[in-house]
């Protein structure tokens, strides 16, 4: 059987040489030629997985979970591995209903050593009752995009960073680690291609008020490998690629090929969320969060260490869908005949 090498040219992945390139492949190629700089970095050795799965993927459900469903999904993803599982949001419940025992949740989790559970906080009211519910880290969400914002959090973009400094200031004194969202990178559902250039203002602005990590969110899924490498491009001349993490929907199939760019551009934290839950209740027809068991199926196939025990993984997985009744979206957990 012959070895098939992947070869390394101006920042792009080339496939081997049958014949013809994938169209995923091409556009990369494509964007880093148009940039004309090389920004591909070897692999990293071990990627940290952010779980979004109880707040990201839970929150679009239509009917409400309970909150026992949530503790024991939550305790079940850190018993898997997890280091990060984003736990809730500290949200008013007239927005989003589904968040409403955010109280509860915090209290009822069991808490494993070197787990962190951050929760997201909108406002300074919001992270002062995160940090009432024993919250030890918080994020703040932003958009690239001025209609998303509006939509989203209603207020404009600057608006937004101005609410958000009040959030930082606060965290700063208290201590507490926040980390920052940037929505719409790759395009908006109202706008649609956003700039590179103001997804990298965004970041910026984010990361000099004191958010330790960016994620860097395609939150309608539009994204390609060209696109997310422009992106990425633009975002890591103002913000170190160590603070940067991505954020991918899997709404036209490509978020494991995206993922896959952005390693290759040196970042080495990606957002997920199990069996594929989420989608975005401002984007309309969004998919889903790429599954966090098909991210960590590509990480383990690369040789990438991520701490995530698979079979765990599976099973929680397969307990929330089955709580949901609902069908996974995670093609490994089908390939497995898990649900």
């Amino acid at each position: 059987m012959a070895t098939v090498v992947m070869r390394l040219y101006r920042g792009a992945c080339l496939a081997p040489s049958f014949g013809h390139r994938s169209i995923a492949l091409r556009s990369t190629v494509a964007a880093a030629r148009s940039v004309g700089v090389s920004s591909v970095k070897a692999l990293p050795d071990r990627v940290k997985i952010v779980e979004v799965g109880p707040r990201d993927g839970l929150q679009n459900e239509k009917t409400i979970v309970p909150a026992e469903v949530k503790i024991r999904l939550i305790d079940m993803l850190s018993e898997a591995g997890l280091p990060v599982i984003e736990a809730t949001s500290f949200v008013s419940p007239k927005w989003v209903p589904q968040m409403a025992d955010q109280v509860e949740v915090m209290k009822g989790i069991h808490r494993r050593p070197g787990v962190i559970y951050p929760v997201l906080t909108p406002n300074l009211k919001g992270f002062q009752a995160a940090v009432k519910a024993g919250a030890g880290e918080v994020a703040i969400f932003g958009a690239a995009s001025e209609l998303f914002s509006k939509k989203n959090i209603n207020c404009t973009v600057e608006e937004s960073l101005q609410r958000f400094e009040e959030v930082t200031k606060a965290a700063k004194e208290a201590g507490v680690p926040v980390r920052g969202y940037v929505s719409c990178v790759l395009g908006c559902p109202y706008e649609g291609k956003v700039s590179p250039e103001k997804v990298a203002q965004v970041a910026k602005r984010l990361y000099t008020m004191g958010c330790y990590e960016i994620s860097l969110g395609d939150t309608i899924g539009v994204g390609t490998p060209g696109s997310m490498y422009e992106m990425l491009v633009a975002v890591t001349q103002v913000v170190p690629v160590d603070a940067l993490a991505v954020h991918c929907h899997d709404t036209y199939g490509q978020a494991l090929a995206n993922i896959l760019v952005a390693l290759q551009m040196g970042i080495s934290v990606v957002d997920s969320s199990v069996a594929g839950l989420g989608g975005c209740p401002y984007a309309q027809g969004a998919s889903g969060n790429v599954a966090t068991e098909d991210v960590v199926y590509m990480l383990h196939g690369l040789g990438i260490h991520t701490g995530v025990d698979m079979a765990k993984l599976m099973d929680a997985g397969a307990f929330i869908c089955q709580a949901l009744n609902r069908r996974t979206s995670s093609k490994v957990a089908q390939a497995s005949c898990k649900l």
